[in-house]
C-alpha cells in the first residue's frame, strides 16, 4: 500500500493512518487522548529543542530516519545536562511513500524512544505531492527535558585552562554510511546513530566538573571545537594519533579525500572536563553503552595575556602542527 493525498485530507483515511501506524507504536496515556496538545507533568527548569530530519536513503545500514530523529533530539537535550522526557513527532509524507517503509520507520522511532527513556506525546501528519523519483519522508521533532535541581549547566563558554577534551567514540561513521549508501559503495560501515543517555547521566550524577558537552553532528568535530574556542577565548591542542577513527572509515576517507574532523556523526559527543576528573570521566564513558571507543584527544590552553589566541591545533603524527578551522561551504551529502 502507498501513501496517497487522501491520507492528508483530515478525513477517514487520515484517521486510519494515525490509528494503524502512529498510535499503534506511540501508544501512551498522553497521545491516546488525540488532542491538539498534550498536557504533561512538568518541572521548574526545562530544556527545549526542536529539529528537522531530511536524509536519503530513509533506511540505511545501522538505522533509519526514525531512529535518527529521536537520537538527534534526545542528544541535544542531554548536552545541556537535562533528563529528556517528552518528544513530538511531525511527519511530512510524500505521495507514493510505501506504507511498509513508513511503518518500519515509526516502529524504529518508538523503539529508540523507549531506549532513550522518552515518550512521544503529540504529533502531526501532512501529505504533499510527489516531487522526485523516490517518495520521501521528513520528520520534525521537538523535545523537552528536565534540569535536575542544582545541576550545573555545561556550555561552550565555560572551558578552563588545562581541561581535557574527550570524544566518546569513532568519528565519521554516520557520514560515511550515508555517502556510501548513496554512491553504492559496498563496505561494513554502519551509522552510529544512538541516544547518549547512559554516558551523560553517569557524568552528571558523578558530580564531575564537566565544563562543556556537545554532540558531534553536522560540521564534525572540527566545527564543534571551533565553537568552543571562540566562546571561551582559548586554544585546544589535539593529538592526531589519539583521534578515534575506524580502519574502514579511514580507508573510505582515503578513497574520497574526506577528513574525519569534518564528517558528521549521530551518536558521538565531545566534552571538556577538568583535568583532575578526566580519567574518571573517560572510564565512565567507556563503561557506558556506545562509549567503548572513547579517548582523551587533547587539552585546553588559555593565554592570560591575550584573548586573540583562539585556535584548534592538531599535532600531527610527524610532530608538525596544523590549524583546524570550522567547516566552510556545504557539507555533502545531507546526513540528517
Amino acid at each position: 500500500m502507498k501513501i496517497t493525498m487522501a491520507h492528508g485530507s483530515g478525513g477517514e483515511s487520515t484517521s486510519r493512518l494515525i490509528e494503524d501506524v502512529f498510535a499503534k507504536y506511540f501508544n501512551n496515556e498522553f497521545l491516546s487522548e488525540l488532542s491538539d496538545s498534550a498536557v504533561v507533568p512538568g518541572s521548574s527548569k526545562l530544556a527545549i529543542t526542536t529539529d528537522s530530519f531530511v536524509v536519503t536513503p530513509i533506511l540505511f545500514p545501522g538505522g533509519d530516519i526514525g531512529r535518527l530523529s529521536v537520537c538527534g533530539t534526545v542528544n541535544d537535550l542531554l548536552m545541556s545536562g537535562a533528563v529528556p522526557k517528552y518528544i513530538t513527532c511531525g511527519c511530512i509524507l510524500e505521495e507514493g511513500l510505501d506504507m511498509e517503509i513508513l511503518e518500519k520507520v515509526i516502529a524504529s522511532m518508538a523503539e529508540t524512544a523507549k531506549e532513550a527513556g522518552v515518550i512521544v506525546v503529540t504529533g502531526d501528519t501532512k501529505v504533499v505531492e510527489k516531487h522526485s523519483d523516490v517518495s520521501g519522508l521528513i520528520i520534525n521533532t521537538s523535545g523537552v527535558g528536565f534540569i535536575p535541581e542544582g545541576q550545573i549547566i555545561p556550555g561552550p563558554s565555560k572551558l578552563e585552562d588545562g581541561d581535557k577534551i574527550i570524544v566518546s567514540g569513532n568519528l565519521g561513521d554516520h557520514h560515511a554510511t550515508i555517502l556510501g549508501s548513496r554512491m553504492g559503495i559496498e563496505n561494513d560501515i554502519r551509522s552510529d546513530n544512538a541516544p547518549l543517555v547512559e554516558m551523560t547521566r553517569k557524568l552528571m550524577d558523578a558530580g564531575l566538573i564537566v565544563h562543556a558537552m556537545r554532540d558531534v553532528t553536522r560540521g564534525g568535530l572540527g566545527t564543534v571545537l571551533n565553537e568552543f574556542v571562540n566562546a571561551s577565548k582559548c586554544s585546544i591542542i589535539l593529538n592526531e594519533t589519539d583521534l578515534p577513527v575506524s580502519a574502514s572509515v579511514k580507508d573510505f576517507c582515503g578513497i574520497l579525500g574526506l577528513d574525519p574532523m569534518y564528517m558528521g556523526n549521530e551518536g558521538k559527543m565531545v566534552i571538556s572536563v577538568s583535568a583532575k576528573d578526566a580519567e574518571k570521566a573517560l572510564l565512565l564513558i567507556k563503561e557506558s553503552k556506545y562509549g567503548e571507543n572513547a579517548k582523551i584527544i587533547g587539552e585546553v590552553k588559555k593565554e592570560k595575556e591575550s584573548s586573540d589566541n583562539t585556535n584548534v591545533i592538531v599535532t600531527t603524527k610527524i610532530g608538525g602542527k596544523r590549524v583546524v578551522g570550522p567547516m566552510y561551504g556545504e557539507g555533502l551529502p545531507r546526513i540528517c
